[in-house]
């Protein structure tokens, strides 16, 4: 997507251990017009599949997960990275560990959200390693629920995540994938 790649190379930031700093526009601070064309693209990317349900890890991926659902007309749920006394019941439970943070999260979604009834759509903000996806992956598998496709803002094309969740054989869909990146230029693959 020629306008999120744009965006990263006016406003992204390349920091020490290949983190890319985008917090001025998808993950701290967040443009709300540009998450309206992203979700419209995955709407575009996806429109073929049955899709009930948008499944997303908080924090970062909620926004971009709650503005693909309008387009989709579908509820999002995102999994929680902290068991809550608002929680209540049985919940799917996974373990992920976070590129960007280097830690380990106990992730939890209720089972009351997610069954085998349900068709979903993976939204996250980044794709790295493919932690956080395989531990969302796991949930929906948890469930019993079908997995349609995965929606990613930013793929790391040079670190593995990619290539093995397409090796599993789901449906992965970036809007920007990065083939290499330092302080001085960010390169895109042609997609």
């Amino acid at each position: 997507m020629k306008l999120l790649e744009e965006r990263i190379k006016k406003d992204g930031t390349v920091r020490d251990g290949n983190v890319l700093k985008v917090d001025n526009f998808l993950n701290h601070q967040m443009d709300m017009e540009l998450f309206q064309e992203m979700g419209k693209e995955w709407k575009k990317l996806f429109a073929d599949k049955p899709i009930n349900k948008i499944l997303t890890i908080e924090a970062s991926g909620i926004a971009i997960a709650a503005i693909a659902a309008q387009y989709f007309d579908v509820p999002v749920v995102f999994a929680k990275k902290a068991q809550s006394i608002n929680i209540a019941g049985e919940v799917y439970q996974t373990k992920i560990e976070s590129f960007t943070h280097k830690r380990t999260y106990d992730v939890i979604v209720s089972k009351k959200f997610i069954g085998p009834e349900d068709h979903i759509l993976i939204i996250d903000d980044f794709l790295a390693n493919g932690c956080a996806l395989l531990g969302l992956i796991d949930i929906v598998e948890q469930a019993g629920a079908t997995i349609e496709g995965i929606g990613i803002a930013i793929e790391k094309g040079f670190q593995q995540g990619g290539k093995i969740i397409r090796d599993k054989g789901y449906d992965l869909q970036s809007l920007a994938i990065i083939d290499s990146m330092n302080e001085n230029k960010v390169v895109f693959r042609e997609q």
